[in-house]
């Protein structure tokens, strides 16, 4: 798969993904000239996880969201549908319970976690809106959805420069370090075509979020939606 389009197929991306895990964090933090951590970081302390607090990551690939979560005491279960993503992360953290499920079609109870918050991987689920309604099913009245995406920086200069150089030396960079180049062409072409800040805090609100508001990390490079489940009166 090289290019972004509304109609991904999940097997052409579970098995882009079985492809760069291994390297898979390794290669990210080099395309991001490091600031994965800083995201991480800056994600966790929004989502304040504490001890006794359930917690859903989805799309958890090899499990780097989720180790901080469960760090800080709490119940935090790692959720991907790539198998070599599992895998890996299995192998670098087994002291997390990985388990396989689509985002789509979750096998867990409703009203179940107090947060759901997914990485860097709702832009490549087939249905954004299922996803988004999916995740609002299994979180708690009252619970909410931390989302960490790539988004667009606010700055124009900045967002020029970001689009059409660094969009364009992402895949060049991977061909020297990613076993499967073929992948970061897609998420580069993947992250050109989301939404922005705002497009992506109305698409959250149609699936039935309440209380949606964003941060920008790198000048806008990454935002972390977040929005809250309301009870219905």
């Amino acid at each position: 798969m090289s290019r972004a389009n509304l109609d991904k197929d999940p097997e052409e991306i579970a098995a882009m993904f079985d492809g760069v895990a291994k390297r898979y964090d390794l290669v990210n933090d080099l395309l991001s000239l490091g600031r994965t951590k800083a995201w991480r970081k800056a994600a966790t302390a929004i989502i304040a996880p504490k001890a006794g607090m359930k917690i859903l990551d989805l799309a958890a690939g090899t499990g780097s969201s989720s180790e901080p979560l469960a760090a800080a005491g709490a119940d935090v279960i790692p959720v991907d549908f790539s198998d070599g993503m599992l895998a890996a992360g299995r192998k670098a953290r087994p002291n997390l319970p990985f388990t396989k499920a689509d985002a789509l079609n979750l096998p867990f109870e409703a009203e179940r976690f107090d947060v759901v918050t997914i990485s860097f991987g709702l832009r490549n689920t087939v249905d954004m809106e299922k996803a988004l309604k999916e995740a609002l099913r299994v979180t708690k009245t009252g619970g909410r959805l931390v989302i960490v995406e790539f988004s667009h920086p606010v700055w124009r200069p900045f967002r020029t420069i970001y689009t059409n150089y660094l969009m364009r030396a992402l895949p060049f960079i991977a061909r020297f370090t990613a076993n499967n180049p073929k992948a970061y062409i897609y998420l580069a072409a993947s992250i050109r075509a989301w939404p922005d800040q705002s497009a992506l805090a109305a698409r959250i609100e149609a699936a039935g979020w309440s209380q949606i508001n964003w941060r920008n990390l790198t000048g806008g490079v990454v935002a972390v939606h977040s929005a809250t489940k309301a009870s219905r009166l």
